[in-house]
């Protein structure tokens, strides 16, 4: 039986070849002592792999390592951030500066090198409370054992956050601190964003500062447009010219209060004129309630983003760098002005002053705060009861659940490459999430560690498509 043996590229440069085809993101490089450098393209991290001359630190961010380098000229960058209740977006930016010879004035060029978007879990962490809550109430009243409640005097550090909020905060500022790690960063840009609740429920309140001048109605519309998904309210239609619409018309005594507006679509409003709700929606009763649900939803997003926005800017304000704040109406008159599409990572990169920003029409990583695993060793039932029980070792065949794996399988009906998040099994036989899905009962023999489990997952989001992404904005 003959074999034959092939040279195959480097590991890193696999990877950059997979990712050349559809995706051309910046490449974050560290010189011999592990102190940040320029990022450069693809294609020389490409040829310094090959070449030799660099390894790979870890996949995502992909950042390599110079191995005959130490130090170089860097160029001044920017790392700007669009906080929000579910999702905060990261880009980082190379600033530079051109004068009119003519009129003396300056204008303000972006360079968009890395575009990111970091998915927090706090949703899952107030339901997790929610439902212990729930077991150790059950648990004192069962017979079976008798658990007095704690006193009630327990004080609470001031400034403190719910646990929900506070992971919001931690894992904002972890990145940042991380891509400080490996890129030149000089200054950060924040959006500073504060929802008026009081305006929002009653737009007649002057005094409010963004509801004047330019940006007057960008606060609210931006928020009518996340609370109800970009679709218009009543067919449901996407992708299409959206206008703010009175559920109950002004002529009928209905006000402009946001409980009492929504999003249509230029024909339903037409068709709709001033009849009232009920009259229009008479033969849609089930849309009727929908639409009744959710137009009396609580704020709950725009009071979370409230309760961190300074308790992020003194953070950033304590990592020693420059931070330049702006406000989510600015941000979309920058977006709306230099006709980008809506993305959380765009959205960033429009923070603060920007007179041209170029370079923005690139692939996304997407980051999904997933955690460390959990402390409970079993698994629970409908009713809190224990069913099965899980292993104490958390490393299998060195291996954790989490950990970014590279199985190759050389036969079999899941033969082929799967790269993604492993989780491991007592016997050996993982399975593995990839952006196709789970590939399931994959032998550890054929799997190669990638990146360790950090408390994240990773995947790479397409470039935006620019016709419809901007219709959807």
């Amino acid at each position: 039986m003959l074999v034959s043996f092939v040279k195959r590229p480097p590991i890193g440069s696999r990877r950059l070849t997979q990712m050349r085809a559809t995706r051309k993101m910046a490449v974050f490089v560290l010189d011999k002592q592990k102190r940040p450098l320029m990022p450069c393209t693809e294609k020389r991290a490409r040829l310094l792999l090959e070449r030799g001359r660099a390894v790979v630190v870890r996949p995502a961010p992909f950042t390599i390592r110079l191995k005959d380098r130490l130090g170089g000229a860097v160029q001044p960058l920017r790392l700007k951030l669009d906080p929000g209740s579910r999702v905060t977006g990261p880009a980082l930016v190379r600033e530079s500066e051109t004068c009119d010879p003519d009129t003396g004035a300056v204008e303000r060029l972006e360079h968009g090198l890395w575009f990111g978007e970091l998915a927090h879990r706090g949703h899952q962490i107030r339901d997790a409370l929610t439902l212990r809550r729930q077991y150790r109430r059950a648990r004192r009243a069962r017979k079976t054992r008798y658990r007095a409640p704690r006193f009630l005097n327990r004080t609470r550090r001031e400034g403190r956050l719910p646990p929900s909020l506070q992971h919001r905060l931690d894992t904002t500022v972890n990145w940042v601190r991380r891509l400080c790690r490996i890129a030149p960063i000089s200054a950060l840009s924040q959006e500073l964003v504060r929802f008026d609740t009081q305006a929002m429920q009653n737009p007649e309140i002057r005094g409010v500062e963004y509801q004047q001048g330019e940006l007057a109605g960008y606060e609210v519309r931006e928020y009518l447009l996340e609370k109800w998904n970009r679709t218009c309210a009543y067919c449901g239609a996407t992708h299409v010219p959206l206008e703010i619409e009175h559920i109950i018309p002004k002529s009928r005594g209905g006000s402009d209060r946001i409980s009492n507006l929504t999003l249509a679509c230029r024909a339903c409003n037409q068709r709709k004129g001033n009849r009232s709700i009920e009259d229009f929606l008479q033969r849609q009763p089930a849309l009727l309630h929908r639409i009744r649900t959710q137009a009396k939803a609580p704020l709950r997003d725009a009071a979370a983003v409230n309760a961190t926005r300074w308790a992020l800017f003194a953070a950033l304000k304590a990592t020693g760098l420059a931070v330049e704040t702006g406000s989510g109406g600015r941000t979309k008159f920058n977006r709306t002005r230099l006709d980008i599409p809506k993305t959380h990572a765009l959205d960033a990169a429009c923070v603060g002053a920007v007179d041209q920003l170029r370079d923005w029409n690139r692939p996304v990583l997407a980051i999904r705060a997933t955690g460390r695993g959990a402390y409970s060793r079993t698994h629970t039932s409908g009713n809190g009861f224990p069913r099965g029980y899980l292993t104490r070792e958390k490393r299998v065949h060195g291996f954790q659940t989490g950990d970014w794996v590279r199985a190759e399988v050389p036969k079999g009906k899941k033969a082929g490459v799967h790269v993604g998040r492993v989780a491991v099994r007592r016997t050996g036989s993982f399975n593995i999430q990839t952006q196709g899905g789970t590939v399931q009962g994959i032998s550890y023999r054929h799997c190669r560690l990638l990146q360790r489990a950090d408390g994240y997952g990773y995947s790479f989001q397409p470039k935006p498509q620019t016709e419809e992404a901007r219709r959807a904005a």
